[in-house]
This record gives C-alpha cells, structure tokens and sequence, in this order.
C-alpha cells in the first residue's frame, strides 16, 4: 500500500514538474481590475478579405472584426491579450492604449477621393452586430461610458475613424457611451451665440473631456485637429475644427456636471 502511494506522489510530482510549479490559488486580492479599461472602435478603410488579411496575417491586429456583409463578428485576439489596434494614442492621464483597452476593427472601405475623403454609411445589421459584441464587453469588463471611445479620440492628430458615420448618438441611446443632454446644448448655444469662449476655454474643455490637445490659446493644426474629432463624434454634420457657438455648447454640456446644469455658464469672457 505505501509503495502505491509513493507511486502516486512520484507521478504527481512529476506531472507538476512537467507543467510548471504547483501554485496555491486559494486567495484572491481586492485590489484588483480588468486589465481592458479601454474599449477602441475603428474601421478598416478595405475590404472584408483584405482587412481579415491584414489583422491576422501582418504587424497591425485587433480583438475583433466585424464584417459588413454578411454581419459577422470575427475574434482575432483573446480578450487578455495585447492587440496592436491603437498605436501612438492617449486619453486623459493614460498613454500607449494598447495595454489597456480592447479593439474593435469594422469593416467599412472610407479612402480618400479627389474631393476629400469618402465616408460610406454602415449597414444597419453591421452596427446591430457593433452594438451587441459592446454591450457584451463593457458588461464583462466593467468599461465605463467615458471610455467607450473612437480611433479619432486617442489619436486626433492622424485618425479619423471610425467616421462621422458611425451612430455615435445609437451608441449613447444604449448608455453606452456619455453624451451631451440636449436641453442643455440648447440652453446654452444662444448664450455662445452672443459671445465665443476664446481658443484657450476649448483647449480646456476639451482636455477635460480626455482629449491630448497643446494649452497655448492658438488656433494651431493640433487644436483644429482635436476639435475636429470631437465635432465628427457630436456634430457629425460639420466637422471643419473650427471654434463655434454649437461645439461651445456640446462642450459645455458635455463637462458641466448634472446637478450644475441649471447653473448660468460662466463668463467665457473672464
């Protein structure tokens, strides 16, 4: 009988030798959180079979990608792993988005034309397939709305997707994301109408809201860039990264906490 049992210790042991050491996992730490706080929304500028070739075959990969025709949603990367989808990003204190965040890549064929660049809308079965795989990763990640973000939010000064024609507002209408109240918007846009914060107010709020934009008061590349993401987010009509009376007001609205949101704006001449 005891030789059976070293036996069995001897097997055992070895088996843990095989696998790596034995390790005690009967503890678990509160402090503690996903390692995906981030989720990044993009589209691919190809074609299905090109985009699959691209993320799977080639440096460039995402978590998933979802197809246009047939709707389709394609895992590329296990969710615990780094996906390169990101590149040179940033959004508020936090940098390198790829370590935190996981990617969707959609199958949309926007490029350049002679006019300018060509945004084809997204085929309602495609978002419905967008909307559901979100809803299931904010759910499992605990991913909070504020972090439910475009390519063109992390990196305004190169990217534009994933479009002006991409439901932002379908998005917010689920909770999914946080946009600005409407009643808001139109209670102040008058107030700006009258007199425009200057360049240095935007550059402000739009720092607060996450965005990586210079703090200098000059209507430079950089800032008309970042204004434009935003405006292509919340005002997908016209995006020419201009200051205005409307984006004051979706800025405004968007960081005036909701209990403020009776308050008068402040003097933006001050």
């Amino acid at each position: 009988m005891m030789k059976k049992f070293l036996a069995i210790l001897t097997i055992a042991f070895l088996s843990g030798c095989a696998t790596g050491p034995m390790i005690d996992r009967s503890f678990t730490a509160i402090g503690q959180d996903s390692r995906a706080q981030f989720l990044i929304l993009h589209y691919t500028v190809l074609d299905f079979s090109t985009s699959l070739k691209v993320l799977t075959e080639r440096g460039a990969s995402s978590h998933y990608l979802v197809r246009d025709n047939p709707p389709t949603i394609y895992q590329l990367v296990d969710e615990n792993r780094l996906a390169y989808h990101a590149g040179r990003s940033s959004w508020g204190s936090y940098g390198d988005l790829n370590a935190a965040s996981i990617g969707i890549e959609i199958v949309n064929e926007a490029n350049d034309g002679p006019n300018g660049r060509v945004y084809p809308d997204y085929p309602a079965p495609q978002i419905e397939a967008v909307i559901a795989l979100v809803k299931k990763i904010v759910k499992d990640h605990g991913i909070k709305p504020a972090r439910v973000l475009g390519h063109s939010d992390i990196a305004p000064q190169r990217k534009q997707d994933p479009g002006p024609r991409f439901p932002w507002k379908r998005l917010a209408d689920e909770g999914l994301i946080l946009w600005p109240d409407a009643a808001l918007v139109a209670q102040r846009k008058p107030l700006y109408e009258q007199q425009l914060p200057d360049i240095e107010w935007f550059q402000q709020r739009l720092a607060q809201v996450g965005y990586a934009i210079p703090q200098n008061a000059e209507l430079n590349e950089a800032t008309i860039n970042v204004l434009a993401a935003f405006q292509m987010k919340y005002r997908p009509s016209l995006f020419d990264g201009m200051p205005d009376a409307e984006t004051a007001a979706l800025l405004d609205a968007l960081t005036t906490p909701r209990l403020a949101a009776n308050t008068p704006p402040p003097d933006p001449a001050k």
